[in-house]
């Protein structure tokens, strides 16, 4: 049986930031994909999700309330093989104040 995709409901989206919640249901993923811009992600609900890349995996702990950045570019799949829900609010930066 295939893997379900996680749900993403986007929050706000404006010139500034784009926040979109994602939701990860045991056995989802979110498919393979680049990240266009910078981003913060804020756990909501924590646990431990697989990052696939093109050169390997790795497990990622997310802990809820503790954020973590990344750069663009960042292309993989996250998955949750775990039993329970996770999730968490990316927070994508579009335009830097100066």
């Amino acid at each position: 049986m295939g893997m379900s995709e996680a749900k993403a409901i986007v929050k706000i989206d404006d010139e500034r930031v784009r926040v979109t919640e994602y939701r990860f249901p045991p056995g989802s993923h979110t498919g393979w994909h680049r990240h266009g811009m910078a981003y913060v992600v804020v756990p909501t609900q924590g646990g431990r999700l697989r990052m696939v890349y093109k050169d390997g995996e790795r497990m990622a702990e997310l802990v809820t309330g503790e954020p973590y950045s990344r750069p663009v570019g960042i292309e993989h799949d996250v998955i949750n093989d775990g039993p329970g829900e996770i999730a968490f609010l990316e927070i994508e930066i579009k335009a830097l104040a100066g």
